[in-house]
């Protein structure tokens, strides 16, 4: 028998995007909070990125995921273009860039310290 406490932990949570707010992550750099565990680190964001804006150089504390859906990401190592999904590991690091601007959907494994400033300041 599986009592209610149970079923609340295991029932499924519906985000409506639209509805969470945009904080400032950076220079031209916004980002919605869609996710973010604590506890472990995980952290799932939409975020958008000015014609011309860029994240600083970062190191990466694990696995990031990108899902690109307007625009482009560019890096030393390449462009992520609308449509695409680029992976990078613990440990890469990078100074991407947006030449015409970019919205993404990333998942990272652990945030990285920029990511984490950001989230505490933000309180989210």
């Amino acid at each position: 028998m599986t009592d209610a406490a149970t079923m609340q932990a295991l029932a499924s949570r519906f985000i409506k995007t639209d509805e969470v707010p945009w904080v400032e992550a950076g220079p031209g750099n916004k980002m919605k909070v869609i996710y973010h565990d604590p506890a472990t680190g995980l952290l799932t964001i939409l975020a958008k990125l000015a014609p011309g804006a860029g994240i600083p150089a970062h190191v990466h504390e694990d696995l990031e995921q990108t899902y690109v859906l307007e625009g482009s990401l560019v890096d030393d190592e390449g462009e992520c273009t609308a449509g695409n999904f680029v992976i990078r590991a613990k440990g890469s690091r990078h100074s991407p860039t947006a030449p015409n601007g970019c919205t993404m959907l990333v998942f990272f494994m652990k945030p990285t310290a920029g990511l984490t400033r950001a989230l505490m300041k933000n309180s989210l």
